[in-house]
């Protein structure tokens, strides 16, 4: 028989009970606590712990029997509670216990803009840069015209610009019309003069005045000045107009060259032959080729009755005259050819054959140097002048052949020269016809970087020019900018010529700092005010022309990256600085574009609408970006979204119109670690502007008050005396 044991509850034993407590019964946390708080729990069950809350975190949600919990909490800005749950079992049976745990807002206020209301009138400066042949065009033939900017005047003074700087309007050879071929005209394709007048009358109907752009260092190779000087360089009434030598390089060794300012030799540029001598030869001769290193250094040709070279193996140096010659490697570094030439210009050494001329593999002679002497050799130069045969009359051009230099003689009596009054006289038609001022082209090569030379002449067509501005019936004095592009060491000296340069350094600086996500933005106030304080110390009526980018620079935007917030600050910081702003056509639609493929790329037509309307695709060639200009970057598409790049620089620009503190006033820098700010003063107002050039939120102790906020791009918000500003943020306060 089995036995068969059961364990049987004792009925007089008491039941287990369950036990549950948690401590502390309350956490609160403050906004930027980042402090762990504990909760210890103790039980003799196994238990759970949970919340909703998704910015409350538990490091561990279950145990058994006694144990702790560590709580954390995320940063807010606002007042909030919730709880944490508490579970624990033991024998089928719970218990239930409950933390109550709250988190106190920061207590910061979002920053609301409330700015003057704008009473209509302009007080501020700014300038709009634009291209006559892209900017809008009015007949449909592609090409920008002067009816095409009277046509959008509308949006420029919406804008809240003052004043428009054309592109050359003179008649050109080119579509950029820097090589202007008649000082006293206007290029047929943009207009007539009754168009051009009434583009003034319209534009200062609405307080906008016109700057023409003015090229004083040269004329193109189409001016009637020139073409008389090619045809005849020793007896054309123009000879004095240019800069002519038949040997530059003794005549500027003696001090014979005027535009070398004193200087010895050309500094930027090169001398061309007029082509005015009998320059060529027909003949047998013989060329001698001396190479070094692999590039040709000497050359010598003599007359001779030898037979002319057969076919050369594999040659690695050619005479280019009439026709390609190959030479013969004849001995170690030497190559000769023997050949019958029939030339009317000369001839150049070449590393390469065929119809390229690749970098480097095209050898002439310096000009002046360059004439042969039978039996005598000429040295060789990359990309030197074409070696001749007889004597010719060389002009001198900065830039390129095209544009070829003039001349106002010794810079001591330059307003003497006929040049000088030409050119004068030019201004001063424009000037009577209602022109406002002039933006002057390449200011420090008149006188090949000889700063006193130029300092004095530009001193003195100011002058000229004033005098005609006063006698036309204005009481202030006319404006002038000079491009003196060098750094700001050197840039602020011109200011001894002219009330106004543009400060190349400010955008370069401005540029570096965005970049670099705000690193250097404590200085940026200091930098620019030290622009200004040297401006004003070369003459007290300077004007510091300030900009982001121009017509013959990468654009800003591809400069920083395409960053809209960067660009949107850039647009927000040249309308605070003091100053004279100037606007780039396009800039403010967020174009880009780099010169890699040629200087139409950052040049690019406006697009007006989103079907392409009046867009002037022509005037740069119809090289355009079309992955830029799409219907969303269109003025009708930006002008709709209030978060677009142009309603940025309307609002700035609105801003600067309506308190004179930033329009005139004068600029204070303020310490505040991490950002760029200032004060702009005028009279009894003060504003107080901060940048955060950064990619992160800065908070800043500001010391005086932050009660009047007038503007704001991004996000701000206050706590007591801290300002809170997020990523490329900018504010304005009113003190």
């Amino acid at each position: 028989m089995a036995l068969m044991a059961f364990a049987c509850k004792d009925p007089n034993q008491p039941e287990e009970s369950i036990t549950l407590s948690v401590s502390p019964t309350e956490l609160a946390f403050e906004a930027h606590d980042t402090a762990i708080r504990l909760l210890s729990v103790k039980t003799n069950g196994i238990w759970s712990a949970s919340t909703d809350a998704a910015w409350l975190h538990l490091d561990t949600t279950s145990g058994k029997e006694n144990g702790s919990i560590s709580v954390t909490a995320d940063d807010t800005d606002e007042d909030r509670t919730t709880e944490i749950n508490f579970v624990s079992q033991l024998s089928g049976k719970q218990e239930k216990a409950t933390v109550s745990v709250s988190q106190r807002g920061s207590g910061k206020a979002d920053v609301v803009p409330a700015p003057a209301a704008f009473d209509g009138t302009k007080r501020a400066s700014t300038t709009y840069q634009l291209l006559i042949y892209s900017f809008a065009d009015s007949n449909g033939d592609g090409i920008g015209d002067f009816k095409g900017i009277q046509n959008k005047l509308d949006y420029l003074d919406g804008l809240g610009v003052t004043a428009l700087w054309l592109s050359p309007a003179h008649p050109t050879n080119s579509y950029h019309a820097y090589d202007v071929n008649d000082y006293m005209a206007l290029n047929p394709r943009y207009g007539t003069e009754e168009d051009f007048k009434n583009l003034i009358d319209a534009a200062h109907a609405k307080g906008i005045k016109i700057y023409m752009d003015f090229v004083l260092n040269h004329s193109g190779t189409g001016h009637e000045w020139f073409k008389s000087v090619k045809a005849d360089p020793a007896n054309s009434p123009y000879k004095d107009y240019y800069v002519l030598s038949k040997n530059p390089t003794a005549d500027g060794n003696a001090g014979k060259v005027d535009n070398y300012g004193g200087g010895k030799s050309i500094v930027m540029g090169a001398w061309h032959s007029l082509g005015d001598g009998d320059l060529g030869y027909k003949g047998r001769l013989h060329f001698k080729v001396e190479v070094s290193g692999g590039k040709p250094y000497k050359v010598t040709v003599t007359e001779t009755n030898e037979a002319v070279t057969g076919s050369v193996s594999n040659p690695s140096v050619w005479i280019f005259a009439d026709k390609e010659i190959p030479l013969k490697n004849t001995s170690g570094n030497i190559h000769e050819a023997t050949a019958d030439i029939n030339t009317n210009w000369g001839f150049l050494v070449r590393t390469v054959s065929g119809n390229e001329w690749p970098d480097g593999t095209k050898f002439g002679a310096a000009a002046g140097s360059n004439v042969v002497t039978f039996g005598q050799p000429v040295s060789l130069t990359s990309n030197g002048q074409d070696i001749v045969f007889g004597e010719t009359t060389y002009y001198m051009a900065s830039f390129d052949g095209s544009m070829p230099d003039l001349n106002y003689g010794k810079y001591t009596e330059c307003e003497k020269s006929p040049a000088f009054k030409a050119t004068v006289d030019a201004a001063t038609k424009w000037v009577n016809m209602g022109v406002d001022g002039f933006r002057l082209d390449a200011v420090i090569w008149i006188y090949q970087s000889q700063i006193t030379a130029n300092q004095r002449f530009l001193d003195q067509w100011y002058q000229a020019v004033n005098a005609a501005y006063k006698a036309a019936g204005h009481s202030d004095n006319i404006f002038m900018v000079g491009e003196a592009w060098e750094g700001h060491g050197t840039e602020k000296q011109y200011y001894k010529g002219l009330t106004s340069c543009f400060e190349f350094d400010f955008a370069y600086k401005l540029r570096d700092i965005l970049k670099a996500n705000g690193t250097g933005a404590s200085s940026f106030a200091s930098t620019v005010s030290g622009f200004i304080t040297d401006h004003t110390a070369q003459r007290s009526d300077a004007i510091t022309s300030m900009f982001l980018s121009n017509h013959d620079q990468n654009r800003f935007s591809s400069e920083i990256g395409k960053s809209v917030p960067k660009e949107k600050q850039a647009a927000a910081v040249l309308l605070t600085v003091p100053g004279k702003p100037f606007i780039y056509q396009g800039e403010e639609l967020g174009y880009w574009g780099v010169k890699d493929g040629g200087d139409e790329y950052v040049r690019a037509p406006i697009l007006w609408d989103k079907a392409g309307k009046d867009c002037a695709k022509k005037g740069v060639n119809n090289k355009v970006d079309n992955s830029m200009l799409k219907a969303e970057n269109s003025v009708e598409a930006e002008e709709a979204n209030a978060d677009s790049m142009l309603n940025v620089y309307k609002t700035f620009s609105q801003l600067r119109n309506t308190y004179p503190a930033l329009a005139t006033g004068s600029m204070t820098p303020v310490n505040l670690t991490g950002v760029a700010a200032w004060k702009m003063s005028e009279g009894s107002q003060t504003l107080l502007v901060i940048h955060n050039m950064s990619n992160a939120e800065k908070n800043v102790t500001v010391s005086d008050s932050m009660d009047h906020p007038v503007a704001l791009l991004g996000s701000a918000s206050v706590l007591d005396d801290k300002l809170y500003l997020g990523a490329f943020s900018s504010i304005v306060f009113q003190l």
